[in-house]
């Protein structure tokens, strides 16, 4: 397992994008482990940019506030495109396949495109794209365990909600055999699609 990683989840509010890093932070604190979780949006609910800051680590985090990332998680194009050179060398870029148009040209970290939203539609519900994402996330960089997230979200969601807790499981362990089965062992990989 991996013990620190700071993450950037970016792209249009309504995506799941603060939710992620909600869920990502729940569950690394039930694992007894130091979190930061900074979410940035515009004044839209839905449709403007968001992003959120997420910092996990086994000591004290210094500061919410980082500039470059081990990881990123990126769910549309004007995201990619502000957040690609702050991923780190050596680092993880995930992205939702249908809402990059350009991809990364960069040859110094691994890249991993999801067709979550895609998936989400056939599995019955779009909304479940961001789990899809984070189980991929989790796969390539398992700094929490999956048996967390799940509990994670049985104690943040609202109880009628807990009916979509298996679904959510689904959508988690999708994306993580999308992560398994397409692994790139060389960063200088430009791009793997599934």
């Amino acid at each position: 397992m991996i013990d620190n990683q700071e993450i950037i989840i970016a792209g249009f509010g309504g995506q799941g994008v603060l939710s992620m890093g909600q869920i990502i932070s729940y569950s690394a604190m039930k694992e007894g482990k130091e979190v930061s979780w900074m979410p940035a949006y515009g004044p839209e609910m839905r449709g403007g940019t968001a992003n959120c800051i997420v910092i996990v680590s086994p000591k004290k985090v210094s500061s919410p506030i980082v500039t470059m990332f081990d990881s990123a998680i990126i769910l549309n194009q004007p995201s990619l495109e502000k957040f690609d050179s702050k991923v780190k060398p050596g680092g993880l870029l995930l992205c939702e396949e249908s809402t990059i148009i350009t991809p990364s040209t960069r040859k110094d970290i691994e890249i991993l495109t999801i067709p979550a939203v895609a998936e989400a539609v056939q599995m019955g519900k779009r909304q479940i794209a961001n789990m899809i994402l984070l189980g991929a996330f989790l796969e390539r960089r398992p700094i929490v365990s999956i048996a967390n997230v799940i509990q994670a979200l049985r104690e943040v969601l609202p109880e009628r909600h807990h009916h979509l807790i298996p679904l959510n499981e689904e959508a988690l362990r999708t994306g993580q055999k999308f992560a398994e089965t397409h692994k790139t062992n060389n960063v200088e990989q430009q791009a793997e699609v599934i």
